[in-house]
């Protein structure tokens, strides 16, 4: 049956899914069939056994409801070349974070100590975008988008 992930607690390895016939079904990690954690909103197909998910599975390209997949080559490429700037960190809609390197990166040149740590920043998150598997990528800094760092 395909449905909706509506939640998931790290704290008790407990989360809800959304079924297609309207009934919610909770489940625990050992049900959960992916590598990365689940996150709300992500499209799956899961065997219904009353109360209970089984054997869940992400759907590809479902992502996360009102979250677009983003590309984390062009990430890596915008934190090597623009990085100090936080180019990467407004394509990944980090917005204060993004604000803050900027600042830093323009004005910060000044002071030159906060240009070399944003740059410095800037390079090891290019490193840290480029081995990341391309999943845990989503999972860790497109789905996990809820604060603005």
């Amino acid at each position: 049956m395909r449905g909706r992930v509506l939640g998931w607690d790290n704290t008790v390895s407990q989360g809800q899914i959304s079924g297609e016939d309207g009934q919610r079904y909770t489940f625990t990690r050992p049900d959960w069939r992916e590598t990365y954690w689940p996150a709300r909103g992500q499209v799956v197909d899961f065997e219904a056994n009353t109360d209970r998910a089984g054997n869940i599975y992400v759907l590809q390209g479902s992502g996360v409801a009102g979250v677009a997949p983003k590309d984390k080559v062009a990430a890596a490429l915008l934190a090597f070349f623009l990085g100090c700037f936080g180019a990467h960190k407004f394509y990944l809609n980090k917005t204060g974070a993004a604000v803050t390197m900027l600042l830093c990166g323009t004005i910060g040149w000044l002071l030159i100590l906060p240009g070399l740590i944003t740059a410095t920043i800037a390079f090891i998150e290019f490193i840290i975008y480029l081995v990341i598997d391309d999943a845990e990528f989503q999972r860790r800094y497109v789905q996990g988008n809820q604060s603005w760092f």
